[in-house]
């Protein structure tokens, strides 16, 4: 008789593919199933029976194909079992077509990529742009709710309940999910960059626990590549391609070799990625060209500054304060109004840039960057007491151990008793 396999290696695995491949298979699967909530059960279904499956026999050769064909066969079985049965038979047939067989790879489709259809999907214009970013981050990207409320800066129970609105939107309003005409994505194309620019936010500084995510920030830049061949010569689409490009030119001098992490001053700036920061230069020159300014090319903007100064000391840090200025005044954000204190600090002074600091007390009270920013601002005026304080709170918040570490490390702070 075989062994067993160790139910916390299996656990391990299953939240390994669950974290590279869960956003495709749950894309793949509400697109196949036309139902959000029938998709995420079936997903659920599916992991379930992996730990039980695998547990006795091993992985499979391809886990991620494992889960799919499962979630397709539960999903079916959720129909069977539905007290509405004849009203689900379409669905079911369809299910049971998708098991069958998959749909002829050689198939012409104005988008043939599963998650950007189901972005512009979601996308549709009976639903308010928060809610369809939202949704889409939850079904195309994987995220948790409590990742998607980090990014927002709302609570996880108000993520929960949006979440659950969105859904019922869609059944309600029997939102098709279908590809939209070329002529009518353009107006969606303002909720499906936010969504690709917040999957690249939650790669590039994960609430996970990890300082970075690389496969979703890498996802981010395969949409929106695609995006731009769909829909070319769009200023915003090629700042944010330049955005991410610049920012992941910047990835591997992050941490260093032993893990810990490494502030943009202390960056081996010739490790970065010179041909990213090439391709990201062209394209951010290109799109501001344009002369249609918005707020992913601002953003580029801003990042192409950092690219080209030969040091941190040499950063134009008043122009990027400018810049900032009128990214707060084309979205407000007190994210942006942090970053643009960031660079005043650093133009005009310490002094300076924490009495404008102050005003982001109330909206940024839970933002583990505020705190940092406010300690470093002390630190630089000499306030080691308010500032250890600052860190502390700063290190609270933080959900990533080299983050911490590298937090303590800076304010000398000594771990708690159990830490």
């Amino acid at each position: 008789m075989t062994d067993m396999v160790d139910e916390a290696a299996i656990r391990t695995a299953i939240a390994g593919v669950v974290r590279g491949d869960g956003g495709r298979l749950l894309s793949s699967l509400v697109a196949n199933l036309r139902d959000f909530q029938l998709a995420e059960d079936s997903l659920q279904d599916a992991l379930e029976s992996a730990l039980i499956h695998w547990t006795r026999s091993g992985l499979p050769t391809t886990p991620a194909a494992w889960l799919m064909q499962t979630a397709r066969r539960k999903a079916l079985d959720r129909l069977r079992r539905a007290a509405n049965f004849r009203s689900k038979s379409s669905q079911i047939a369809l299910a049971e077509e998708i098991i069958r067989a998959d749909r002829d790879a050689g198939e012409k489709e104005a988008i043939s990529d599963d998650r950007l259809r189901l972005i512009f999907t979601c996308c549709h214009p009976a639903l308010d742009s928060r809610t369809s970013v939202a949704l889409t981050l939850r079904s195309v990207a994987g995220l948790t709710t409590e990742e998607i409320a980090k990014a927002f800066l709302v609570s996880n129970e108000a993520m929960a309940q949006r979440l659950v609105r969105a859904r019922h939107k869609i059944a309600q309003a029997n939102i098709p999910f279908e590809v939209p005409r070329p002529e009518t994505m353009a107006e969606r194309l303002d909720a499906v960059l936010t969504v690709i620019y917040l999957i690249f936010t939650e790669g590039h500084s994960s609430s996970d626990g990890q300082l970075f995510r690389i496969n979703l920030c890498e996802e981010a830049i395969r949409l929106v590549t695609i995006l731009a061949d769909l829909l070319p010569d769009q200023p915003e689409i090629e700042g944010l391609t330049a955005l991410m490009l610049l920012h992941t030119a910047r990835t591997g001098t992050r941490l260093s070799g032993t893990g810990e992490m490494i502030c943009l001053e202390d960056q081996d700036r010739s490790q970065w990625d010179s041909d990213r920061i090439a391709a990201g230069l062209e394209l951010i020159q290109r799109a501001l060209a344009r002369k249609s300014v918005g707020q992913y090319q601002l953003q580029a903007a801003i990042a192409a500054l950092h690219a080209e100064s030969p040091s941190f000391a040499e950063t134009d840090w008043a122009q990027i304060a400018l810049i900032y200025a009128g990214l707060f005044d084309i979205r407000p954000n007190p994210v942006f109004e942090l970053n643009r204190i960031v660079a005043v600090s650093y133009s005009q002074g310490a002094e300076v840039a924490l009495v404008a600091l102050d005003g982001l007390a109330l909206p940024l009270s839970g933002y583990q960057p505020y705190y940092a920013v406010r300690a470093d601002l002390l630190v630089r005026l000499g306030d080691r007491e308010a500032a250890g304080r600052a860190y502390r709170r700063a290190i609270d918040l933080s959900s990533s151990p080299a983050e911490r570490q590298f937090l303590k490390r800076k304010a000398n702070v000594a771990p708690r008793d159990g830490e």
